[in-house]
């Protein structure tokens, strides 16, 4: 199992709202000048990591913390009501950037 990336997206494949955050993602990233990749898990894979499965569904983590609630831990399944926006994501970029 490989350590977590600076940016995750976790997500289960029948939430509606994963194509708008992998959307929001790449917003983000273009904004703050920095290449359109992050690292995938779908909680229902067999390689996902244990951390993956702690997270609704869609998720972003930027540095191991979730954007939306700014902590480590969104409890569980399910398909989020609140998805991450890119200017949420990026102030969480740019924050991890200058912590």
């Amino acid at each position: 199992m490989s350590a977590p990336s600076f940016i995750e997206l976790i997500f289960d494949a029948t939430c509606p709202n994963v194509e708008a955050t992998r959307a929001a993602l790449r917003e983000a990233l273009a904004r703050a000048g920095r290449p359109a990749t992050w690292t995938e898990w779908d909680r229902a894979a067999a390689d996902a990591p244990p951390h993956a499965l702690r997270y609704a569904s869609p998720t972003v983590l930027v540095a191991g913390r979730d954007v939306v609630s700014g902590g480590t831990l969104d409890a569980g399944s399910g398909c989020r009501l609140v998805t991450p926006s890119a200017p949420v994501i990026l102030a969480a970029l740019l924050a991890a950037e200058h912590a």
